[in-house]
């Protein structure tokens, strides 16, 4: 799907690939590498297996884009699940500064959860593509 999304006082038109529902052994096509500026890698907080397919995506990214620095965030959803949780929130933590990326919980239930992370993955992406938080116009996430 495609949004706009401005992010300090600049606009960015966000166009995301949705691969939920993929496991560790799904092939994942060329064109998720081609022209991508960034990926922000999902699990859910209440499934062991998400939490180890999003590993298993991160190697694939890396493999495929040939370099370690590729903006990526790493984001535990359904942190309103507080009772069904078996990830904590410091199992993600520690992989993402394995990864050195940001990491972000998060509730696809809560708009401003929502709002961070495409926040975060844009800044991620501007940082690694100029160094700073130099101007970008468009950006798009896997």
């Amino acid at each position: 799907f495609t949004t706009e999304c401005r992010v300090n006082g600049q606009d960015y038109l966000l166009h995301s690939v949705d691969t939920a529902g993929q496991d560790e052994y799904s092939v994942i096509p060329q064109s998720y590498f081609i022209n991508i500026n960034g990926y922000v890698l999902v699990y859910s907080v209440n499934s062991q297996k998400s939490f180890e397919v999003v590993k298993h995506v991160y190697d694939k990214i890396i493999d495929m884009k040939g370099r370690m620095t590729v903006p990526i965030v790493l984001v535990g959803n359904k942190k309103d699940l507080r009772f069904e949780r078996v990830i904590s929130e410091e199992e993600g933590r520690r992989l993402a500064e394995s990864w050195k990326v940001p990491f972000l919980e998060a509730s696809a239930k809560e708009h401003p959860s929502v709002k961070d992370v495409f926040e975060t993955a844009i800044n991620t992406m501007t940082l690694k593509e100029n160094g700073d938080s130099g101007e970008k116009s468009g950006c798009v996430l896997s």
